[in-house]
């Protein structure tokens, strides 16, 4: 069949996919890119959806289409990155003077000015780090699917370690309140009681559900197996829970000391927190970038190096939708005022900084902007000059949940058997952010070493070298970790569904606009959402 012959000749991906278009809408048109290889496929799709990195296909689509994205975070380097793939003029406007928004790795010297006009220089030593921001990567999140795309090695981040702490204090904790209990400690004692009241419930017939005398049996043995439970059905403690002595050569066999009493430990509401772990996005294994999460922005900046225009240090301040497309008017680090066009808009600026910018916005949207509430959230890293948690205390990466002011004390997933290292001496938020929020960065590190010295001793003080605090709600261009939506049920308010349409020309991203709120997963996923309805919009 020569070329004449074939219906199909000269008919490009762009044809085909503005033809789809028509039929399906931009759900049909997003399948189809992901299909062709013009997005990142998501983890889990189907295998005929993947393709392997360096065999992406660039298209020929945009038609000259110049596309404006305002803010440099994931949202945005996302959106400035899969339209480069397709032939649109991209011009980033990012009012920090850094990509990556709130995914932020705090170094030695890197300052910072908050709200209030409080200047802090980091002095941590080369090779140590905090994530200031999103700190770990569930694997099934697409966001491994960008790493692997754009060559990010990643690591183990050890977001559960039976060797890690509870901590709880007040009189309304019982015995075992003020007093630190190791996870696997705490999990044994509860998980032994707890199966073997089922055990004996099971045993005695006395379950509600109807069981077989086979299924009784099986029931009976997973108790068994689960508790650690004698043939009796009894919990009297085990290995489970770790050694007071640990077992070594000769006739050091090892010593256990006996299991709380069930009593203690449901007034030490240690089980709460057990639930944590099986969360969709906190069960192990759990992930994070080799040298800091900053890899991942520092990685969708050189990739859209060659096909994008980044301006950073420019704040904006006007949004307007014109008749033939958008005009954006900021001032950059010449103090200029100055002004750009373009053909459509991609603004992923936070709801609680884009509802104070001038614009020509409805007001139904920019009321709706005024609608989620930024959360207030916070971290300190403590640089030691020896990893005592280590050393004295066998940690090894993984979190001590509190319900101290700290919330949680976070130790590093890297630099194992290193000299020095940093801790996260508290991630928290709400009205404990918000208490360290208000106190100077000298004062946030003093309150953060007496609560901690409750749980890790004098080492947690004598041993500190240095420290950076962060507060997100007073952290410019940002004001906030996350939003929170009035959300009853988990279902969204007719404001969120007014910013995921586009008003004019302006499209609306980011993590707020999705159901992964606080996570990067949520950012890529509505850049890519809102590039496929520009790609549909320029090619119909």
């Amino acid at each position: 069949m020569t070329e004449s012959d074939n219906p199909f000749a000269g008919y490009t991906r762009r044809k085909f996919l503005n033809d789809l278009g028509k039929a399906g809408g931009a759900g049909a048109v997003y399948g189809a890119m992901g299909a062709l290889g013009l997005f990142a496929a998501p983890l889990g799709a189907q295998p005929t959806n993947f393709v392997p990195p360096g065999q992406l296909r660039r298209g020929r689509g945009g038609s000259g289409k110049h596309v404006i994205v305002l803010g440099a975070g994931i949202a945005g380097l996302t959106a400035a990155y899969e339209l480069g793939k397709v032939g649109y003029k991209v011009t980033l406007l990012e009012g920090r003077n850094r990509s990556g928004g709130r995914n932020w790795t705090v170094r030695g010297g890197d300052t910072e000015t908050e709200t209030d006009g409080v200047t802090q220089m980091c002095q941590f030593d080369q090779g140590e780090y905090m994530n200031a921001g999103p700190a770990r990567l569930p694997q099934h999140h697409v966001t491994i699917d960008y790493c692997r795309e754009l060559g990010v090695p990643l690591e183990v981040f050890t977001n559960q370690n039976a060797d890690a702490y509870y901590y709880n204090e007040g009189s309304g904790f019982g015995p075992l309140g003020g007093e630190k209990v190791r996870h696997r400690t705490a999990k044994a004692d509860l998980y032994g009681y707890t199966a073997q009241l089922l055990a004996k419930a099971a045993d005695q017939g006395a379950l509600d559900i109807p069981l077989s005398d086979a299924d009784r049996e099986l029931l009976i043995g997973f108790m068994r197996s689960f508790g650690n439970l004698t043939s009796e059905n009894k919990y009297e403690g085990s290995t489970r829970r770790g050694f007071r002595v640990s077992p070594s050569a000769g006739s050091q066999r090892g010593e256990v000391d006996p299991p709380f009493a069930l009593s203690e430990l449901l007034q030490s509401r240690f089980g709460l927190r057990f639930a944590f772990e099986f969360g969709w996005d906190q069960a192990m294994l759990m992930f994070q970038p080799v040298g800091g999460m900053d890899a991942i922005p520092k990685a969708l900046e050189n990739a859209i190096r060659p096909t994008a225009k980044s301006i950073y240090g420019a704040k904006v301040s006007g949004i307007y939708n014109t008749n033939g497309g958008v005009r954006v008017e900021y001032q950059d680090n010449s103090r200029v005022p100055k002004q750009i066009e373009g053909d459509y808009c991609i603004c992923t600026i936070p709801p609680q900084i884009l509802k104070n910018i001038p614009s020509n916005f409805s007001a139904e949207v920019v009321t709706a902007l005024g609608v989620p509430t930024p959360v207030s959230t916070g971290k300190i890293g403590l640089q030691y000059r020896r990893r005592f948690w280590e050393e004295d205390e066998k940690i090894l990466g993984g979190i001590t949940g509190t319900n101290l002011n700290l919330s949680t004390i976070w130790y590093p997933s890297h630099g194992y058997l290193g000299r020095k290292g940093v801790v996260v001496g508290y991630y928290n938020f709400g009205p404990n952010a918000n208490f360290y929020s208000d106190l100077d960065p000298r004062s946030r590190e003093q309150e953060a070493l007496m609560q901690g010295a409750k749980i890790h001793g004098p080492a947690y003080i004598n041993e500190l070298e240095n420290s950076f605090s962060v507060s997100w709600i007073k952290t410019p261009f940002s004001e906030g970790g996350w939003v929170g939506w009035p959300a009853p049920g988990g279902e969204r308010v007719p404001a969120y569904d007014l910013l995921n349409q586009p008003e004019g020309n302006v499209h609306f991203a980011g993590d707020h606009l999705s159901y992964y709120i606080a996570w990067q997963a949520g950012a890529f996923d509505s850049a890519r959402k809102v590039v496929m309805e520009i790609e549909e919009r320029a090619s119909a």
